[in-house]
């Protein structure tokens, strides 16, 4: 494929998919909830400034208290969640529910418009302002992106729809992504197109 080629298959994708099930707990299983809080917070520098650092840490407490699996002792704790996944949106502009997979490390460097609508998002990956990911079409409101390790995403990106962002790859700033992208792909453009590939580390 050329490095001016369109991104391969399927441009805004219909394809089947069910809505986010949101009775389990998936945060990382190789790793204890501290260590990933800790972890966390190593991957903001520390800085609990951070809104972005909140709205993982949010994340994170969203999904642990699934793992209670006795509904009546998981009431309040469901209710703390709500209140503070409100408290994130309202206050600083990002949204990231649980039902999110969300991977290691991910640092949301920017608030405000910031819309994480996804399927799953790997580890490593680095997140900008303005930043939408969810689905395409109302007729399939539940086939949403899945956003590969490492992934490195610009301010104002946008990608919609039932695509898979191969890892290593790069989201140009404002691109529009409606198709797959391959591993190791710079993208950029409305709508995105593969600009060129990235050789190994």
């Amino acid at each position: 494929m050329s490095a001016s080629a369109d991104l391969a298959t399927h441009p805004l994708s219909a394809r089947a998919a069910s809505p986010p099930r949101g009775d389990a707990n998936q945060n990382p299983g190789d790793v204890s909830l501290w260590a990933l809080v800790a972890e966390d917070l190593r991957t903001y520098d520390g800085d609990l400034l951070q809104p972005g650092l909140w709205a993982v840490l949010v994340h994170r407490y969203g999904n642990w208290r699934m793992g209670i699996r006795w509904r009546p002792l998981r009431l309040p704790f469901s209710a703390l969640y709500k209140t503070l996944y409100l408290a994130i949106l309202w206050l600083w502009g990002i949204q990231l529910e649980y039902t999110v997979k969300l991977g290691r490390r991910v640092r949301i460097w920017h608030h405000g418009g910031m819309v994480f609508g996804a399927a799953e998002i790997g580890d490593d990956v680095h997140l900008r302002q303005n930043t939408t990911f969810g689905s395409a079409r109302l007729d399939a409101r539940f086939a949403k992106p899945r956003i590969g390790n490492r992934v490195d995403v610009g301010c104002g990106a946008v990608v919609l729809g039932d695509v898979r962002v191969g890892d290593d790859s790069v989201i140009g700033a404002n691109a529009v992504v409606i198709r797959d992208v391959p591993p190791r792909s710079v993208v950029g453009g409305v709508p995105a197109r593969i600009l060129r590939t990235l050789g190994p580390i």
